[in-house]
């Protein structure tokens, strides 16, 4: 009886990862680990302290902090008596680790990690359900406005190390409810009415006028809620009547700073001062939203149990910023982060040419002891061709050659990127194999150079 064949197409057109969510590998990897180190440095320049908390918490540590967003957590069974959810954000885990630790009266605190929202993806746009954010948070009592300051500094200095135009929405949560109640929103419908607000970034104004008119305002208030959040302004036109702007010229960013009374942030737990940074789109072929927002949350650590710690934090969108780095990757393809590895060793004879492998796998240890990338074909006799095709986007080649080993010598030459053919024509170095690792960062340089 003849056995049915293994359906191995239908099987393969069903194998995917869950909605929302991305595998990552290579160049992506490198582009990424770039994105959390540059960060990373900057918050460590400014005292800032790592922390790591579970994937998930205890729901009720969750509950009641999200507002209307709370419908986008995700639950997980109850598999040990603890109704549990995966972490929509980083900051509520913070909350809760300052509530648990009453001998922390003052931290700067950074954490790097997963969240996990049920929202409509779109990948393109740096928009998943699994993503990574990047928080940066000051706790404790401090004189007014100089942590708040101090965050803004840091939203600049790491955009300034991405070299990515930006500006950073500001608004204050007293202000805007102190408008909405003089619009005439009751007290009950601030909150549904700032939810609705804060999506004027992705919807026009109709959108938004009709979901406050769904959620229970007047016509005539909802109108004149528009007449205030439709308002903008850079910072040095709003500060020109004030005398609190010292700080924000102290710290250098009252340039990349404007006044939007329609930045609203919709979860529950701001009390303050918020912000919303947008990325400077002109020249880029794929559009994202905000890619990084926070604000003050004064009331967040005292809703489980311990007095209030005052509390502002920033989080920076990881995707996000991953989604503008890539696109702008791509349209230089010569930049060093699309490299897999720096040195691509070859050796090339004559028929009895034995592929010299040992000889490769010396030299590249010589290269990764110096800290230097480097790969070489994992076949004893590749070749020539395929060198060529693995050396793809290596600026480098360490050249191996029979007579040369003898002699204790190899070529080291620059790959033409994009030209291969062109690039065999050039005979490199002929240098003692002994000066390797000196020569390789000459050339590795001079290449930083002219991509410069």
């Amino acid at each position: 009886m003849a056995t049915k064949a293994p359906t191995t197409t239908r099987q393969s057109a069903q194998l995917k990862t869950p909605k929302g969510t991305r595998d990552w590998v290579g160049r992506d990897l490198l582009l990424r680990d770039h994105i959390f180190k540059t960060i990373s440095d900057v918050l460590e320049r400014h005292g800032g302290i790592p922390l790591d908390t579970p994937v998930f918490e205890l729901r009720s540590i969750l509950s009641e902090k999200y507002g209307e967003e709370s419908r986008l957590i995700y639950d997980l069974k109850d598999q040990g008596g603890e109704a549990c959810s995966l972490r929509y954000d980083l900051t509520v885990p913070f909350a809760r680790w300052l509530a648990m630790r009453t001998d922390v009266q003052h931290i700067k605190r950074y954490q790097i990690a997963k969240v996990y929202r049920r929202d409509q993806p779109a990948i393109s746009r740096g928009r998943l359900r699994e993503f990574y954010q990047c928080d940066f948070d000051i706790a404790g009592v401090y004189d007014p406005m100089i942590p708040d300051a101090e965050i803004l500094r840091i939203i600049a200095e790491v955009f300034e190390a991405f070299e990515m135009g930006i500006a950073i929405k500001l608004n204050h949560r007293s202000v805007l409810h102190d408008l909405f109640a003089v619009a005439g929103v009751p007290s009950d419908k601030i909150r549904p009415t700032s939810s609705a607000v804060d999506k004027l970034d992705k919807a026009p104004w109709d959108e938004v006028r009709k979901e406050m008119l769904e959620k229970g305002l007047s016509a005539e208030i909802a109108d004149r809620v528009g007449g205030f959040v439709q308002r903008s302004g850079s910072m040095r036109e709003m500060l020109d009547n004030l005398s609190t702007d010292a700080e924000l010229k102290a710290m250098g960013v009252i340039d990349k700073v404007s006044f939007d009374l329609s930045l609203a942030r919709g979860l529950d737990y701001y009390t303050g001062l918020i912000y919303e940074v947008i990325p400077d789109q002109s020249n880029q072929p794929t559009q994202v939203g905000s890619i990084a927002a926070g604000g003050r949350y004064d009331g967040l650590v005292g809703m489980y149990g311990r007095r209030p710690l005052p509390c502002i934090g920033i989080s920076f969108g990881i995707d996000r910023i991953f989604t503008l780095l890539d696109a702008r990757r791509k349209k230089e393809s010569t930049s060093e982060l699309a490299r897999e590895a720096d040195v691509y060793i070859m050796a090339f004879g004559g028929k009895e040419f034995d592929g010299l492998l040992l000889e490769r796998m010396d030299v590249a240890s010589q290269l990764w002891n110096a800290g230097i990338r480097a790969e070489f074909s994992a076949k004893v006799k590749p070749k020539a061709q395929q060198h060529f095709n693995a050396s793809e986007g290596a600026p480098v080649a360490v050249i191996l050659g029979e007579d040369e080993v003898k002699a204790g010598q190899v070529r080291v030459k620059r790959l033409h990127l994009g030209d291969k053919n062109a690039g065999q024509k050039d005979k490199g170095l002929l240098i003692a194999k002994e000066n390797i690792v000196e020569e390789v960062r000459k050339l590795l340089a001079s290449i930083s150079l002219d991509e410069d």
